[in-house]
């Protein structure tokens, strides 16, 4: 029996989350948590179910695993802050992973992070929690990424990079080898990031 997953944000993100939820085929989507405005409306035929003040049922019931699908490109302030609500209550953050992402089977992946479509994950990489790696993202091996972080579409982080966390790593950005990113980091799209 697949089990039931809540999402929480219904904008452009949440659609490409529910996409690679399908492809995976191990849960049902329950329904999408958004604002009070959006409340009835549907994101690709998976109705928005409530606000942030009906989770706490939700969370209660016991029944359900949930995903942030809330985008993050410039603030991660809300993606962080409903993560630490949802686990100071115990919920269920599962790591997602598409079928066509390649993870080896020595990398480490936490709790609510979401590997998207086409994604490469070397050997001896550590991935932190609540963290978007996008679709055909490379990881290099030995590279370790902080909780909450967005490795954007085609970027390509080489081997030995640590990004620290809460950073926002642009789309076809490039790390030299072994660099250091500090946390709260922004890297811009099809930038070259290296240490001085």
């Amino acid at each position: 029996m697949r089990k039931k997953i809540i999402l929480i944000g219904g904008g452009g993100h949440c659609k490409s989350v529910i996409d690679v939820i399908e492809r995976t085929g191990n849960y049902d989507i329950f329904g999408i948590i958004d604002k009070k405005d959006k409340v009835g409306e549907n994101v690709l035929g998976y109705d928005i179910i409530g606000t942030d003040n009906e989770l706490e049922k939700y969370i209660k019931n016991g029944n359900y695993s949930f995903h942030i699908s809330i985008g993050f490109i410039k603030d991660s302030s809300i993606r962080i802050n409903m993560f630490e609500y949802l686990k100071l209550h115990g919920c269920n953050l599962p790591i997602i992973i598409s079928p066509s992402a390649y993870v080896s089977r020595h990398s480490k992946i936490s709790e609510g992070t979401i590997i998207m479509h086409n994604v490469i994950i070397n050997a001896c990489s550590l991935i932190g929690s609540n963290c978007i790696i996008n679709n055909k993202a490379l990881i290099e091996h030995d590279v370790v990424i902080g909780d909450h972080c967005h490795i954007s579409t085609a970027s390509v982080v080489n081997g030995g990079v640590k990004i620290g966390k809460s950073t926002f790593y642009g789309s076809a950005a490039v790390s030299k080898e072994y660099s250091i990113i500090p946390d709260n980091s922004f890297i811009k799209a099809n930038s070259i990031y290296k240490n001085t």
